[in-house]
């Protein structure tokens, strides 16, 4: 069983972004607007998710969220109570405004249960 372009398409509508089917792979990116900045000069967020490995109809999804500070807490406790492993939680920037965190998730699932579950965590989060 493969990943297709129509599964990343219909993926990536679940998720409010767009998605990219490349070797097997979907690779989906959501904007979100934090206003951010890096050194004082505009910095673009977004989530990235990739659903790969695909097989007997479960696959290996995981994400990058990009959160506030503020927001890393309820997003982990969220993600637990719906069953998504919370892996990773970490900055990338020494001189962000305001100060941005990642948080990464993973599941071995039907990827369009993944991507609902995670969508109604993302959907909770403030524009």
């Amino acid at each position: 069983m493969a990943i297709t372009e129509s599964l990343c398409r219909r993926l990536a509508q679940i998720l409010g972004g767009k998605g990219q089917h490349e070797n097997n792979e979907c690779s989906i990116m959501v904007k979100r607007n934090l206003n951010a900045k890096i050194l004082g000069k505009k910095y673009d967020t977004e989530h990235e998710i990739v659903i790969q490995s695909l097989k007997n109809g479960k696959s290996l999804n995981t994400g990058e969220i990009t959160l506030l500070q503020r927001e890393v807490q309820q997003f982990i406790r969220q993600a637990a109570r719906l069953g998504l492993k919370v892996t990773a939680v970490h900055n990338h920037w020494l001189f962000d405004t305001p100060r941005l965190m990642y948080v990464h998730v993973e599941s071995v699932e039907n990827p369009i249960v993944f991507a609902r579950k995670l969508a109604s965590i993302i959907k909770r989060l403030k524009p």
